[in-house]
């Protein structure tokens, strides 16, 4: 009894890849991301195509791509969805390198560059990533170093960081969606979600997938590998920071320094 009701009671965090993939595998809920996202109404979205999230590799020693989520919309855009919850100090290199490869792959496939379609990439970030920059959700072109104009428009990068959401909410959409991805509670999925309907479409895809016995030992499974993962940067961090603060140590005593003059640099 104990243990059924822990289960009805539990629910997935959907910054967690798997249960973020989940609910954006819900048309509807996908759909009203997409809008609050990209600053459109819903109604603008005629269509959504989930794609494979594997980018083809041109070559054979090329890196292999792997999204997220990834999609169509419209059949005039591909937008690739990632979340990233370890800070990593070249995510922007990485964005711009999926984003690419989307591109390139397109012209291999049509071979005329008047049928690309546009490529974006949104980055759910669980860091702050952009120091100088306050809010929370930020967008990049390629533009002009001086005029600033837009040089094309054909790649655009959308940058979500969970941490720099402000304590009052402003009420739009993507405010909202941003604080049911950060959201862990039952609570605060409910309150997030009143007189949303996509927001409430995404809230039922996790409710039913939170119950699902398989789907919990993959999300669970999912979360123990981003912990280890974690875990192992960590160590290697530790592990370089002390073979370099060795290193000093024996160039400082090399120079004739005392333990004390040494201590006091360490400090």
């Amino acid at each position: 009894m104990n243990q059924q009701k822990y289960d009805e009671n539990f629910i997935m965090r959907p910054k967690v890849d798997f249960a973020f993939k989940e609910i954006m595998a819900n048309r509807k809920a996908l759909k009203g991301f997409l809008s609050a996202v990209l600053d459109i109404s819903p109604e603008e979205i005629k269509s959504t195509e989930l794609k494979n999230t594997n980018l083809r590799k041109i070559h054979e020693d090329e890196k292999q791509g792997i999204l997220d989520v990834r999609l169509v919309m419209n059949n005039e855009k591909e937008i690739d969805i990632e979340i990233q919850l370890s800070y990593m100090a070249t995510w922007a290199d990485r964005s711009v390198f999926y984003v690419s490869k989307m591109l390139v792959e397109q012209v291999n496939i049509n071979k005329r560059y008047s049928n690309i379609k546009k490529c974006i990439g949104i980055n759910i970030l669980d860091f702050k990533y952009i120091q100088e920059e306050q809010r929370f959700h930020t967008v990049y072109h390629i533009c002009e170093d001086t005029s600033h104009k837009v040089y094309t428009d054909v790649m655009e990068w959308h940058l979500i960081e969970l941490p720099k959401l402000p304590e009052e909410t402003d009420g739009t959409p993507l405010d909202k969606w941003t604080r049911f991805i950060n959201a862990e509670r039952r609570e605060e999925f409910e309150m997030i979600v009143q007189g949303n309907e996509y927001l409430q479409s995404a809230f039922e895809t996790l409710n039913t997938i939170s119950q699902d016995e398989q789907k919990r030992l993959a999300y669970t499974a999912r979360q123990v590998a981003l912990y280890d993962k974690n875990e192992y940067a960590f160590e290697n961090y530790e592990r370089g920071r002390a073979e370099k603060e060795s290193e000093l140590i024996a160039k400082w005593k090399a120079k004739g320094m005392t333990d004390e003059q040494i201590k006091e640099l360490l400090n």
